[in-house]
């Protein structure tokens, strides 16, 4: 007969084995999120559509600046689709089920490559072409807009242009940290 000390460990341990089963069996949950996102990005789809007809059964009679401006349109929509693709495909490849498989057979190797660092890279820099764009559009009807709401617009944009900068230097510093300790291994 063990002693009741034992059995009381014992009982904690299977109890924290039991949590720890249970909270990552919980990753899954995450997957509701994920064919969320595929969702919108198919309602999106459809709406790029609308643009895209819309844009062809106005070209010949729009100015080239609106063209311009469409197209622009056309382009963010992409960036964005892409973005929420690259955030879907990465974080489920990393948090819920390893794509590696799939990812060979349909050459997407850089899915298993993408880590949490390298992620935030990506939407940083999504984020600062995005808003390249519109600032673009801003710039080709700035007629349109006051002088204040243009400055917002430039200082929004520059803020995220530093954001983007410096989560590419934080990531660099402790790349390198990591690859120093590596070597003198």
């Amino acid at each position: 007969m063990s002693p009741p000390h034992g059995r009381e460990q014992n009982a904690a341990a299977s109890l924290l084995a039991i949590l720890g089963r249970a909270i990552l069996a919980s990753r899954y949950l995450l997957m509701v999120f994920f064919f969320g996102l595929v969702a919108g990005l198919a309602l999106y789809a459809v709406r790029f559509l609308s643009k895209l007809w819309s844009l062809a059964g106005d070209l010949l009679t729009m100015p080239e600046e609106d063209v311009l401006i469409a197209v622009l349109h056309l382009v963010d929509s992409a960036l964005i689709a892409s973005l929420v693709m690259i955030v879907v495909l990465s974080s489920y490849d990393s948090l819920v089920d390893r794509l590696a498989g799939d990812a060979e057979e349909e050459d997407m190797r850089w899915v298993g490559r993408t880590d949490y660092a390298n992620l935030k890279l990506k939407v940083a820099t999504a984020i600062v072409a995005i808003s390249s764009i519109h600032l673009l559009q801003v710039f080709l009807k700035v007629e349109s807009y006051s002088q204040e709401g243009v400055m917002w617009r430039m200082g929004i944009h520059g803020l995220f242009v530093l954001g983007a900068l410096l989560l590419g230097v934080l990531d660099r510093l402790t790349r390198h940290g990591k690859a120093e300790k590596n070597e003198s291994v």
